[in-house]
């Protein structure tokens, strides 16, 4: 796993600033089973996080050349490698006390740095700088002997994934984007960020809107974009996320998962991120095509499109009110015909309910959520 650190091309405070990356290939670990030129694929970290020495390991065993950079000015602890073998053996970097502050390093990850200093000059948000250094990493990548250009992919956690919406909406020379929780439209739902955005005096809050949320970037979006997420997300919640999902208008997918986690390894564990990529950069095979859900008669439809077996199918429903992170599912078999599923429709006090479809392969996928 190679350290680096590359020139950003916008100033801070009136100088110039750098960003510190971890670099893996399937070459750099050892594997040489994998054919030359590589796809490509940037990672981009969430709120406490870093450069993870972990997830370039991880995608460079996919066979992916990967780039993950630390996007609070800060340089990581290298990674250990096992003394006799020299594998790799644990990621020293996750460690929040082991991270060495850049002399270059740019703004912090912090919310005076997205939220407060909207207005006047952009070289003092965080946003400027997120989007200029994955664009950078974007780029770098690009340019290596070993990595094929025209198959590159973008994948982020959290306020990672809130920066793939932004990236992967100005930045068409990806062909494959995943935004993991991440999402637009916190102004105006039940996101933990809508507290701090609505302090912001109306001037400020009215311009972080316009200039920094998702949503204005999202409808300009033609990269595929794969949207993952759980139901009980308090960061970027169900009404957010769909919002965010129905505004773009190029080709998309979406996994909502009953209460998954929230984390970073939660945020890279799900089978389906890789496949999704793999389909757009490697030819893999792709995930299930889901209509929209069709209520008729007391019976919900789903049509689907599939090269891959379908295993399982099921309703998800809540008739809950109150915050949506505190809600109470149901979940429901569905079953399973050739090119269709059909259920029993949710009971009517049901105001948010979606199908999940999962393969032989064990990848999952939704539809869209209806909310009510």
């Amino acid at each position: 796993i190679r350290a680096l650190v590359y020139e950003n091309g916008i100033t801070f405070q009136g100088s110039e600033t750098e960003t510190f990356a971890f670099y893996a290939s399937p070459e750099t670990i050892g594997d040489d089973s994998i054919t030359k030129p590589y796809p490509g694929v940037v990672l981009i970290h969430g709120g406490g996080g870093t450069a993870f020495s972990e997830w370039v390991h991880l995608w460079a065993k996919r066979g992916y050349a990967a780039i993950a950079m630390d996007l609070s000015g800060r340089r990581p602890a290298s990674p250990i490698y096992d003394e006799t073998s020299g594998a790799f053996k644990s990621d020293a970097g996750a460690q929040k006390g082991s991270r060495t502050r850049l002399e270059k390093g740019g703004p912090e990850h912090g919310h005076v740095e997205k939220f407060n200093n909207v207005g006047g000059d952009l070289t003092d948000d965080w946003q400027t700088h997120t989007v200029a250094s994955v664009m950078r990493a974007h780029s770098l990548i690009r340019s290596f002997p070993e990595v094929d250009d025209e198959r590159t992919a973008v994948t982020g956690i959290s306020w990672g994934g809130y920066s793939t919406c932004l990236v992967a909406s100005v930045d068409d020379r990806f062909k494959a984007a995943v935004p993991v929780y991440g999402c637009g439209f916190l102004y105006d739902g039940e996101s933990v960020q809508k507290k701090v955005i609505d302090s912001l005096d109306a001037e400020k809050r009215k311009e972080w809107i316009s200039r920094w949320d998702p949503s204005n970037f999202l409808k300009n979006c033609h990269v595929p974009i794969f949207f993952v997420n759980g139901t009980h997300d308090v960061h970027y919640p169900l009404d957010s996320y769909m919002k965010s999902y129905d505004v773009v208008p190029g080709a998309k997918k979406i996994r909502i998962e009953l209460k998954m986690r929230h984390g970073h390894q939660p945020g890279w564990e799900p089978i389906e991120i890789g496949l999704f990529i793999d389909s757009h950069c490697r030819d893999g095979v792709a995930l299930p095509t889901l209509s929209k859900p069709v209520l008729s008669d007391g019976l919900i439809r789903v049509d689907y499109s599939s090269s891959t077996k379908i295993a399982s199918a099921a309703l998800l429903y809540t008739s809950e009110t109150g915050l949506r992170s505190d809600r109470k599912w149901e979940k429901v078999d569905a079953n399973v015909y050739d090119g269709f599923v059909t259920v029993g429709a949710p009971p009517k006090e049901a105001n948010t309910w979606f199908l999940t479809v999962t393969d032989e392969r064990g990848a999952m996928i939704s539809t869209v959520v209806t909310i009510q």
